[in-house]
């Protein structure tokens, strides 16, 4: 088999491997692999053509890989649903303990408890959500 159809072939497998990795090395290397394949078509040595991967492959890496990372959203920073609750002011609708209580948040009632199970919150007062588990707000009084 010609050396161009190797490099070729190793190209091709590089690439469908990235689809599944989507980590943009395995895409760098087959490029570096299809450009040795053309240095091969044009007879260059076995040497050469692994000279030629390595500069390829090497350069890729160091410079198209960060340029491309760096066009990749982000981790998310925006809080959604129960999450985006956290935090938030809340207003007792009922006698608040460690056991039992109601709060409104935003509009919608929850069931609640004390973050700090000793505590007893009246009804009417402002609280700070402190963590939401299931249903249950866990709440603790604002000062």
């Amino acid at each position: 088999m010609d050396p161009w159809l190797i490099w070729l072939v190793t190209g091709a497998v590089l690439g469908v491997a990235e689809i599944f990795t989507l980590t943009a090395a395995l895409g760098i290397l087959g490029v570096a692999a299809l450009a040795t394949a053309g240095t091969a078509a044009l007879g260059l040595s076995l040497p050469l053509q692994f000279a030629v991967f390595t500069v390829v492959a090497t350069v890729s890496v160091l410079f198209v890989r960060p340029l491309a990372l760096r066009r990749l959203p982000g981790p998310q920073t925006e809080r959604f649903g129960v999450d985006a609750l956290v935090g938030q002011a809340a207003r007792t609708v009922s006698e608040v303990t460690g056991l039992d209580g109601r709060v409104r948040i935003g509009g919608e009632e929850w069931t609640a408890r004390c973050y700090d199970e000793t505590q007893v919150i009246p009804p009417g007062a402002i609280v700070d959500v402190m963590e939401i588990r299931g249903a249950t707000a866990f709440v603790y009084p604002r000062e």
